[in-house]
């Protein structure tokens, strides 16, 4: 019997966990798994809504631990995650992006000298700025097994000096979640709830520090996207942390009379629903690059480099950066029309998670 714990924590680890324990529980007869929420997003717009919407099961755990800086919660996840790991005494702990659970929870299990499962590996933006990139780099040297989402990441990852039978290309488990969803979805009725039309409007996401935590940036990408908002209107979904600064520094004026329009985050069915019908999407997000890949949506990412290049190179993906008038300008290319159509990146087929599960099949003990 192989004994495997899941581990999630926030918003974006949610989307990535749900195919691959839905398949992992597919196997009970051989696969023992076990679900655990570190609590890193824990109301319902960022933690509970997903549950539901992606039909994930009750966590097994969950270890509530809540907002702090990176130290504080990467310690407080790892101080509660070890009894968790020495008590269910797994044969590895499966991790999942890129954010603070994941690096803490592969610290953790590295270090009590289980196995460490990497789903998402080897994304690289080259800059260590990013919190995420550290988090990444760290949990991929943790890992005894490394699940890639494009060819990019498994070259990087050799480029390192990890060993080649300990990294496979199986796709993108957030590809499956969108998929799924996609053939569940029906007729919501998020469009007419907020009065839109589909392609009449445009949606945008914004929560990285380097550009909600600096305010000449954050002002700066305010302006763009306003005078944006003055030819298509633009719906807002703001992140917590993005709203907190727009309170801090006076920033609601840019809201004020204007296509802007801000609202509280959503779940996954109803950006889902948005961003599929949107005519463009601006974001900082590395997950909706993804997202808007596959749906065939134009997307300016507003940030100077991406860890998936793929999205660009064949997808529908444009790297504008934080420059308002830049932003201004490859907005109106793609509203007067001329956009790429793009395409899919290998295996984004959304059967990554069932790949990933023969995998470790092939690599479990007893079996």
């Amino acid at each position: 019997m192989l004994k495997i714990v899941n581990v999630a924590g926030a918003r974006p680890n949610f989307v990535k966990i749900a195919p691959v324990v839905t398949e992992l529980r597919k196997h009970p007869s051989v696969i023992a798994t076990r679900l655990v929420h570190t609590g890193q997003h824990y109301d319902d717009s960022m933690s509970e809504s997903f549950f539901r919407d992606l039909e994930i099961p009750e966590p097994d755990v969950h270890l509530n631990v809540g907002s702090g800086t990176h130290a504080q919660q990467t310690a407080e996840i790892m101080k509660r995650f070890e009894p968790v790991v020495t008590d269910e005494r797994p044969d590895y702990v499966l991790v999942v992006g890129d954010v603070n659970s994941t690096v803490a929870c592969a610290l953790t299990a590295a270090k009590l000298g289980v196995g460490v499962i990497h789903v998402e590996a080897g994304l690289r933006s080259f800059d260590r700025t990013m919190p995420e990139e550290i988090n990444r780099v760290l949990t991929d040297h943790m890992s005894d097994l490394l699940f890639v989402t494009e060819e990019s990441g498994r070259v990087n990852l050799l480029k390192e000096g990890i060993e080649a039978e300990k990294i496979h290309l199986v796709g993108n488990v957030m590809i499956d979640s969108l998929r799924r969803q996609l053939a569940v979805l029906g007729e919501p009725d998020t469009l007419p709830r907020f009065g839109l039309q589909p392609q009449g409007y445009g949606l945008v996401t914004l929560h990285r520090p380097s550009n909600v935590d600096e305010p000449e940036v954050f002002k700066g990408i305010l302006s763009a996207l306003s005078k944006i908002a003055a030819r298509l209107p633009l719906l807002f979904p703001i992140h917590p942390r993005t709203e907190a600064r727009i309170a801090e520094w006076g920033f609601e004026k840019f809201f004020a009379n204007s296509g802007l329009v801000r609202t509280a985050p959503l779940g996954y069915r109803d950006f889902l629903e948005l961003m599929r019908k949107a005519r463009i999407v601006l974001t900082d997000s590395g997950g909706i690059q993804e997202e808007t890949t596959v749906l065939s949506v134009p997307c300016l990412t507003l940030r100077h480099n991406t860890e998936r290049p793929s999205t660009i190179e064949v997808g529908t993906n444009h790297l504008v950066g934080t420059d308002p008038v830049k932003i201004g300008e490859e907005a109106d290319r793609i509203l007067d029309g001329k956009c790429k159509q793009g395409g899919l990146p290998p295996l984004w087929d959304g059967k990554a998670a069932g790949r990933i599960v023969k995998i470790l099949l092939s690599h479990g003990k007893g079996i």
